[in-house]
């Protein structure tokens, strides 16, 4: 009797904010690319949208990889382009237009980003939410069409960094404040839904006191935590992974290769977890 065919089950992947931390990202697009799959849908907030963008475009993660070492982590390279963004004329540097330590992150992006990533949600290949936080309207958004740089801008924003995003007439900050890895997007989409948690949380011991920078950074990550906690209790996906991420800070860009070194576990960590659900689903459907 000739064996009817299994069919492969749909993954859909939310990649979490975390600024820095999210490099440790690119490990499970690798790992997606090697087992030769790709996500029916992706799901981002802040940097996790940022990398989410990538893949969507079609980038491998070996591309992805090869382009943060080659400019976030090289610090000339990093100057290079800021450089580029220095303001044209005293009147724009007066006006307010590029204030040290209050970026315009939509300008950064543009600078920053692969030609590969599209202009509008449009050009990507895989579907996209991206999440933010709407200031004054004290909620959630997800957006899933239009300009994706200025998406990925209002995602990324972080309070104190970036400067709000203006998006359809509403002020948004960064989408982790919300939802720091928005897998409920995607319930519903795919047969496995994947989370990818690059929050992290203070690391140290009660003789150090943070600076007022660094308890402010670690003040978003503990309440982005009990946010996940939250979530998880009411329902968790599939597959949650958390890379060995917390020793990093949220703008340690040039440390790219050591967060790559660092998380390099979660690669096959990710691929044990896929391989058992994928077999799960397939006995299941069999039966």
């Amino acid at each position: 009797m000739e064996q009817s065919h299994v069919p492969s089950p749909t993954i859909a992947i939310a990649f979490g904010g975390g600024g820095a931390r999210g490099i440790a990202h690119i490990h499970v697009i690798e790992a997606l690319d090697e087992l030769g799959i790709t996500p029916v849908m992706i799901a981002g907030s802040s940097i996790g949208a940022i990398m989410g963008a990538g893949m969507a475009a079609g980038m491998a993660g070996a591309e992805i990889r090869e382009f943060v070492l080659a400019t976030v982590g090289n610090r000339r390279e990093v100057m290079n382009r800021l450089w580029s963004l220095r303001p044209s004329s005293i009147q724009e540097m007066v006006s307010g237009g590029f204030r040290v330590g209050h970026y315009n992150l939509e300008r950064i992006l543009k600078a920053f980003l692969p030609e590969a990533v599209p202009e509008t949600f449009d050009g990507l290949k895989i579907p996209l939410t991206v999440t933010a936080t709407d200031y004054y309207g004290q909620r959630e958004v997800s957006i899933h069409s239009g300009d994706l740089f200025k998406a990925l801008a209002a995602s990324a924003a972080i309070p104190a960094v970036f400067m709000p995003v203006k998006l359809d007439g509403r002020v948004m900050i960064d989408g982790g404040i919300f939802n720091p890895v928005p897998f409920d997007h995607l319930v519903g989409k795919a047969d496995i839904v994947v989370g990818v948690d690059v929050v992290g949380g203070p690391e140290g011991d009660d003789q150090q006191i943070p600076n007022r920078i660094d308890s402010l950074f670690g003040a978003s990550q503990l309440m982005m935590q009990s946010i996940n906690a939250e979530k998880l209790h009411r329902h968790s996906p599939d597959i949650f992974l958390k890379p060995a991420i917390g020793k990093f800070k949220v703008l340690d860009f040039l440390r790219a290769a050591e967060v790559l070194e660092s998380s390099a576990a979660i690669k096959d960590e990710f691929k044990r977890a896929l391989e058992a659900q994928i077999e799960l689903r397939s006995r299941t459907l069999i039966r």
